[in-house]
């Protein structure tokens, strides 16, 4: 069984395979109980976006993670998968600015990806 940390770096390394941009990972586990980490990315579309989705679906499903929840939001310019333990959150870049995560959660611990992403 993996543990939060090591399904968060897999998801990570989905969504980087498939073109996600700016991805933060963040360690909310000491500022909520509402998961150990939230996955935030950017889609250069809403197709993006969606397919970014479906590939972080996809690579869990295959991980053992039981979906809790996906919610779509404005013709997919913000989605979410719940995964209990991860949160996965991919916006368009005009709703991720609008948004601001990062900023909501500025308390968490924030991970280093670089042994993790492969720079641009």
């Amino acid at each position: 069984m993996l543990t939060p940390k090591q399904i968060a770096y897999e998801v990570t390394k989905a969504l980087d395979e498939k073109k996600g941009q700016d991805l933060k990972l963040l360690k909310i586990d000491r500022v909520s109980s509402l998961a150990d980490y939230f996955l935030i990315c950017t889609g250069t579309s809403n197709t993006h976006v969606k397919t970014l989705c479906d590939y972080a679906e996809y690579t869990l499903e295959q991980l053992g993670e039981t979906m809790l929840s996906r919610e779509g939001h404005r013709g997919n310019s913000w989605e979410l998968l719940d995964y209990g333990t991860i949160v996965v959150h991919v916006f368009t870049e005009e709703a991720r600015k609008f948004y601001d995560l990062e900023r909501l959660w500025a308390d968490a611990e924030q991970i280093d990806l670089a042994d993790i992403v492969c720079p641009e």
